[in-house]
């Protein structure tokens, strides 16, 4: 039986500028994706979060020109057609990411838009009169965590109009209207476009919780529902996971349309407990908290798990490089439940802060001179050869981080437990220093018990009577774990599997 896509598995994001170069022009492409494919299968992935690849002015491509081209720079249709048809051949899924809260000013609809307001795409985005921001209140807003725009209207340089367009990003990327319906009905073709004409498997949504202001947010709900049911008619079973960072029981309404939503609260409490080596923040009880809010909106929720992503520092840099505790933190990614993301180079511990541009650094290959197929679109700031070890090297000690990383996956993907990604979570009776402990089961079925250690030393773990029915551990990080009536000895910062 083929399940849908999300239900099992582990996915990798890829920023295709920085992971490798097919052509010697120093800019990642989709062949150079392609050639790679086998790398990816290797380590176990079971699908691709593609970054945007529609033709946009800018390096990252989040300010879309063409819903329904590829950017030159990456290659043509005919080579994502290829990707896709490689990529199935290997039963990997291709996730393409869609901007559809806002296009690039130099989008046909906005260049038609900003000559006025006869003009037939006027309504394609947001737009009001000086005199009626102030009169609302609407000038300014508030800074987040995902745009620090504080004055979000925008005029057009040398317009007769008085009205200002709404781009909360930026001038560069006006907002659509979504109360327009000849918008919508763009969308959905440009959906069904990429689904049934190109063949992706599904998206994921950029900027999902904006496309209408906080004090509408119930509209945003109910648009992803009618996007859910499109996508759905479309390509039943198509993968949708959306870009939603608030509070757990107002992320939940947003799986009335999508499948998945990115767990950001989570990846924030991964990086703390590692570091300080205790589980200071009580995650399983945060997580269990989550699940509930998530599962009585949708009790098919996916929660999709993060460590970094292409808007974060990396995780190689917040946890200082320390092989130890970014082999823990992955340990967490991969045994926790829900569906876990790798950002492109993570499972080879690449560094990078802020601003963007050092987050999205050339995936190291090899060592400079023997790297044919690094892109060199920038020069590496945080991961170079001197600072990572490239994948060359790593792939051949099975101490190193990518072996961590390979050996966890493949077995995650053998296990029916640990790779069913909507497997639920039980609170385990084990609260000791130090350690974080969960159980996870299918429903009327098998379950397992996974404990982590955190610290540098030893842990002698006691059982509590709940845990009474582990006989053996069929998984360990570290070798030398003990299972001995009610007490497992865990090594220092390894990760056990018990059932």
């Amino acid at each position: 039986m083929h399940l849908p896509i999300g239900h099992t598995g582990v996915h990798y994001e890829i920023f295709v500028r920085s992971f490798a170069d097919s052509n010697s022009d120093g800019i990642g492409d989709l062949n150079g994706l392609t050639a790679n494919l086998d790398y990816l299968k290797d380590l176990g992935i079971s699908a691709i979060w593609l970054m945007p690849i529609s033709p946009s002015p800018s390096y990252h491509k989040y300010d879309v020109t063409d819903y329904y081209g590829i950017d030159p720079e990456y290659g043509t249709l005919d080579d994502f057609k290829r990707l896709i048809q490689e990529a199935h051949q290997r039963g990997i899924a291709i996730i393409i990411d869609l901007v559809l809260h806002h296009t690039s000013i130099q989008h046909p609809w906005f260049r038609e838009a900003a000559k006025g307001p006869h003009n037939p795409y006027w309504n394609f985005y947001k737009w009001l009169r000086p005199e009626e921001i102030k009169a609302r209140n609407l000038a300014t807003r508030d800074i987040t965590a995902d745009s620090d725009e504080r004055n979000p209207w925008h005029s057009v340089a040398g317009a007769r109009y008085p009205e200002k367009y709404y781009g909360m990003f930026w001038q560069g990327m006006p907002d659509l209207n979504f109360d327009h319906q000849p918008v919508r009905n763009e969308v959905f073709n440009i959906v069904r476009y990429w689904l049934n004409d190109i063949g992706v498997d599904g998206f994921r949504l950029d900027a999902a919780r904006h496309l209408y202001r906080d004090y509408e947010e119930t509209k945003n709900h109910d648009f992803w529902e009618e996007f859910g049911r499109k996508v759905e008619a479309a390509k039943p079973g198509a993968y949708t996971v959306g870009e939603v960072w608030t509070r757990p029981e107002r992320i939940a309404p947003y799986y009335r349309g999508l499948k998945a939503n990115f767990n950001f609260d989570l990846r924030l409490m991964i990086e703390e407990i590692v570091r300080q080596e205790d589980d200071t923040e009580d995650m399983i009880q945060f997580l269990a908290y989550v699940h509930a809010a998530f599962g009585h909106v949708n009790p098919q929720f996916i929660d999709a798990l993060i460590l970094s992503n292409h808007d974060q520092n990396r995780i190689g840099s917040l946890l200082k490089g320390n092989l130890n505790h970014l082999k823990v933190a992955a340990s967490l990614l991969l045994t926790l439940p829900g569906l876990p993301y790798l950002y492109y180079g993570e499972e080879i511990g690449m560094r990078g802060v802020k601003p963007d541009e050092n987050i999205r650094e050339p995936f190291l290959w090899d060592t400079r001179d023997r790297d044919k197929q690094r892109t060199y679109w920038r020069r590496g700031r945080y991961s170079t050869s001197r600072s990572i070890r490239p994948l060359a090297q790593q792939r051949i000690d099975p101490d190193s981080l990518f072996a961590h990383y390979k050996r966890l996956i493949q077995y995650r993907n053998s296990h029916s437990v640990l790779n069913n990604n909507l497997s639920r979570l039980k609170q385990s009776g084990i609260r000791q220093k130090g350690t974080v402990a969960f159980i996870r089961y299918l429903e009327n079925g098998p379950r397992v018990l996974v404990i982590h250690n955190l610290t540098k030393d030893p842990i002698n773990v006691v059982l509590s009577p709940d845990e009474y029915w582990c006989h053996q551990i069929v998984f360990d990080t570290v070798p030398g774990s003990q299972l001995s009536k009610d007490r497992v000895q865990i090594p220092a910062y390894g990760c056990v599997v018990l059932e």
